[in-house]
């Protein structure tokens, strides 16, 4: 079983990690009541030791705008977060079991991102890339619906990037990018990460 620090040496996360280093990420200043939010991109070796990364489609509340969405691990930050960092860990066990504190490492920030459709909360959001160990454990709470792996092979499938149309609530049915992997389609605010997240590794 690979530690941390042995995960650190797999070429891909030492890519991300000099890229993340080379590139600080552009960050916003809240306006209008706008509030923080934190997600996080993990990454792990499976049993071959090619990387996946961790994602949830999340359940269905009525009061949710990202209700049923697929995403990644992540909430709005709480007055007792110390920064966002520590935002996108405490969502990530609070959401999948997932202690990237004890079992992780973050390597870094992309750029903040902000929701494009006006029936959205005001949320400023910092996407977080993160590494977890091979015995990091999922284990999700009612706020999701389903936690899967993701392999990087099917990220870098240039086929599985495009256009879709997908639901998209108070407005309709709409023409939007996408990353689909199997019955799975990614997009909005999710797709927006995803797309710095894979730039890193060209």
């Amino acid at each position: 079983m690979r530690s941390v620090d042995e995960l650190l040496l797999h070429p891909d996360v030492a890519r991300l990690a000099l890229a993340l280093a080379e590139h600080p990420a552009r960050t916003l200043t809240p306006e209008g009541g706008a509030r923080f939010a934190a997600i996080a991109l993990i990454l792990r070796p499976n049993a071959a030791g090619d990387l996946e990364l961790l994602m949830i489609r999340r359940a269905e509340v009525e009061r949710d705008p990202w209700s049923g969405h697929i995403a990644c691990p992540g909430g709005r930050m709480e007055p007792g977060d110390r920064d966002l960092e520590q935002t996108a860990i405490r969502e990530t066990w609070e959401e999948t079991g997932a202690d990237l504190a004890r079992d992780g490492r973050v390597l870094g920030a992309l750029d903040d991102i902000t929701p494009r459709t006006p029936s959205l909360p005001p949320l400023i959001i910092r996407p977080f890339v993160a590494v977890a160990s091979e015995n990091a454990q999922i284990v999700q709470n009612v706020e999701v619906a389903e936690a899967f792996w993701v392999p990087m092979t099917a990220i870098r499938e240039m086929a599985a990037w495009g256009r879709g149309m997908v639901p998209i609530r108070g407005v309709g049915e709409r023409e939007v990018d996408v990353f689909r992997h199997g019955d799975y389609v990614v997009w909005g605010l999710t797709h927006r990460a995803l797309s710095q997240f894979v730039s890193l590794l060209r």
